[in-house]
């Protein structure tokens, strides 16, 4: 059952990388928005938190998405975004020989022909190991691990970028660099009869 805190972390996740605009926040460059604004256009729009709530969400959050400034008074997410306004510079970083990439069977075999795309977002996301890219793939349906040749990428001049929280960024993966390499089927639990 998620909690208060998960329900703030959403809350987060929607205003600082996809729609800041919706409450009328302003984000640099980098992402970052002031914490007090924040506070005042989210009560303005019905939303009440306070900066012990925002801190304790970003220390908490499994997934790190969230970073406070040094000086305490900005937020802003590390990494996902979707709005034009951000435009976030990683420094360029060698990727380990593989990564991998959770989504659902449903979207397997348009990835086979046309590769992994950012979309909406700034960047693919991929991961370090398979148990975090099955819990992804989970958020989307039946899941799908992807390993990618992430090394064989960089070598042929693919750019990757790791965010604040781990997670790895890239622009694209064409399909020769994807091998799937895990499918778990759904099983239903079998319903008893009335």
């Amino acid at each position: 059952m998620p909690t208060e805190n998960d329900e703030i972390s959403k809350y987060l996740s929607y205003i600082l990388r996809h729609e800041p605009h919706s409450i009328g926040l302003q984000l640099d460059s980098d992402g970052w928005a002031s914490i007090n604004s924040l506070i005042a256009l989210s009560a303005d729009h019905g939303r009440v938190i306070d900066k012990a709530t925002i801190q304790t969400v970003v220390r908490t959050n499994t997934k790190k998405r969230f970073e406070i400034s040094d000086d305490g008074r900005r937020i802003r997410a590390v990494q996902g975004h979707t709005t034009k306004s951000v435009q976030r510079v990683y420094p360029i970083t060698m990727p380990p020989q593989l990564l991998y990439h959770g989504t659902a069977t449903r979207f397997v075999a348009s990835i086979r022909e046309h590769g992994l795309k950012a979309g909406a977002r700034h960047h693919v996301h991929l991961s370090i190991d398979v148990s975090t890219a099955i819990s992804v793939g989970k958020r989307h349906g039946n899941p799908v691990v992807l390993e990618i040749q992430a090394l064989k990428m960089y070598e042929l001049g693919f750019k990757f970028f790791i965010a604040e929280n781990s997670v790895w960024l890239t622009d694209s993966v064409p399909p020769e660099f994807i091998k799937t390499i895990e499918q778990l089927v759904h099983q239903e639990k079998p319903r008893l009869p009335r």
